[in-house]
């Protein structure tokens, strides 16, 4: 790593964007079910809605969610008919995901007077899981938790226990200010998940994979129960400029593969890693579709399963 690291302001990261996709606060932007390893482990379909509604007003340098936001926050009750609406076209789940982009308890997202309703749609689900931002994790996410009738889980990110690099990433926050809200959550009976980047910025291949795994030890000390690795991508406009100049660059499959099985060895909690879009990090064509599927099989098992065996290996060498 660079003994000087740049530093970008929110002037630079939002200068450097593409446009955002033309949502409508009516509508979820996106809905699917998909199946996950519970904390029971037994393998049950999540519903998972990307809820639509105003920017996270977090600036991170790697983040490109804003992308399907909008400017405002949503009128009162849109976000309950996005929920409905994406629930009448899903098939049965017992867990509910309500990704919106950002931070659950942010005020400015959608009207807090909208939660009764939201708690009222996921009734029936067994899990509620919410994203926040461990700064905006407060009295609030009690009284929701009060108001569901299923488990309440949060989804933080921590992103990466590297201190450097955590403030470069512009997240505003520290690592205590996360060990903080995860031990407010537990002592409140919440239970808590958190997304760590294999490879932020400004970090070697290497790096890398020992700030990951080094960044999972931290999260489940601090006492999270599921940690969520998700490979780094470019494309938010910013981290196109960082991959220019040398201070990014995307992770191996032989790195990914490598954190998911050493963080499974852990026995600490539920390891996933993160397959959305895995296709852009394929080094062959022959063997990245089998990787993809071993991954998948360990995600929902939890164990580590024997390699994928490819030419292309010999190649490497």
């Amino acid at each position: 790593m660079p003994s000087t690291l740049p530093t970008y302001t929110d002037e630079d990261i939002v200068s450097a964007r593409p446009e955002k996709a033309d949502v409508d606060p009516w509508r979820p932007y996106a809905y699917h079910v998909e199946e996950e390893r519970s904390a029971a482990g037994t393998v049950d379909p999540v519903a998972t809605i990307f809820v639509t509604n105003r920017e996270c007003p977090f600036r991170c340098l790697m983040c490109d969610l804003w992308k399907n936001t909008t400017d405002e926050t949503v009128p009162e009750g849109a976000v309950p008919t996005q929920i409905d609406y994406a629930l009448e076209r899903l098939p049965d789940a017992r867990h509910v995901k309500l990704y919106n982009s950002g931070n659950f308890f942010d005020r400015k997202a959608f009207p807090p007077s909208d939660r009764p309703a939201i708690a009222e749609r996921v009734h029936d689900f067994d899990t509620v899981i919410v994203e926040n931002h461990p700064k905006l994790c407060s009295d609030a996410c009690v009284q929701f938790r009060d108001q569901l009738n299923g488990r309440l889980e949060i989804a933080l990110g921590l992103e990466t226990a590297h201190p450097t690099v955590l403030d470069r990433l512009n997240k505003r926050m520290t690592r205590e200010d996360f060990r903080r809200a995860v031990g407010f959550l537990r002592e409140n009976d919440i239970d808590v998940r958190t997304f760590i980047l294999l490879r932020p910025p400004f970090l070697t291949e290497e790096e890398g994979v020992e700030w990951a795994l080094r960044s999972i030890e931290f999260a489940f000390d601090a006492g999270v129960q599921c940690a969520s690795v998700v490979p780094t991508r470019s494309g938010n406009g910013i981290m196109q400029h960082l991959e220019a100049d040398g201070h990014f660059e995307p992770p191996s499959m032989a790195s990914i593969e490598t954190v998911l099985e050493e963080g499974l060895r852990m026995n600490r909690g539920r390891v996933f890693m993160d397959l959305w879009d895995l296709e852009r990090f394929y080094e062959c064509e022959t063997c990245g579709p089998e990787r993809r599927d071993r991954l998948q099989r360990m995600n929902l098992s939890q164990e580590v399963r024997p390699p994928v065996v490819c030419s292309c290996d010999d190649r490497k060498r």
